[in-house]
């Protein structure tokens, strides 16, 4: 499929200016001026269509290329203000800082946990291991998936000290809005931390390979 099919801007040219945001801690009117220093005119709002646009597409890409895992994880959630209020990004990964998956949710409650959980474990198998906080609507998740026989009960762990990996790996995507633009609607905010968090991924990947 051609996702690029009809677009004013070289293919190259695109992948860069959303690759910038995704990477980088950078608004939309930074891009144009980085663009315009290299001989490129593109206004700020277009830049601002091709994020929204292109991260649900990273993502989906994303989901169909996903490299093995370790067994062992880690879930939690960060907090991401949108127009003033604040929503919940649910996060997953591996002990090697790996990502397995994330989804932006308007509740941090059992029904946000439980549909993050269960889609986790349908999508990627039971681990031999599974830490997560002692906040109440996720550990009620987790007793409602082990009943269900999504997860075995021995796998489950709460341990603040065994989730300092993901509580780490949250800082990324806090560092990436200290200079962007604030997030207006969830879907929005969904669209660009789709791309944030696939690049970062990328990257994570990248960078483990090496050693």
């Amino acid at each position: 499929m051609n996702h690029f099919k009809g677009r004013h801007f070289q293919k190259d040219i695109i992948l860069v200016v959303v690759g910038y945001y995704f990477r980088f801690s950078l608004s939309y009117r930074d891009i144009v001026e980085l663009l315009r220093d290299r001989g490129v005119s593109v206004h700020h709002t277009t830049v601002m269509r091709w994020v929204h646009h292109y991260g649900p597409i990273f993502k989906a890409l994303w989901r169909r290329h996903q490299t093995d895992h370790t067994k062992s994880w880690r879930m939690n959630e960060t907090y991401i203000n949108v127009k003033g209020h604040w929503t919940y990004l649910y996060r997953a990964i591996d002990s090697n800082g790996l990502m397995l998956d994330f989804e932006l949710r308007k509740h941090r409650d059992y029904a946000a946990a439980y549909h993050f959980l269960k889609r986790l474990l349908t999508t990627n198998g039971r681990p031999e291991r599974l830490v997560t906080d002692q906040y109440r609507a996720t550990l009620k998740a987790v007793k409602h998936l082990i009943k269900q026989d999504y997860l075995s009960k021995s796998a489950h762990q709460c341990s603040k000290y065994r989730n300092n990996l993901i509580e780490q790996d949250h800082r990324f995507v806090k560092r990436h809005r200290v200079r962007s633009a604030s997030f207006q609607s969830i879907r929005t905010a969904s669209a660009t931390l789709n791309g944030v968090e696939i690049v970062h991924a990328i990257r994570k990947i990248g960078f483990y390979r090496k050693w």
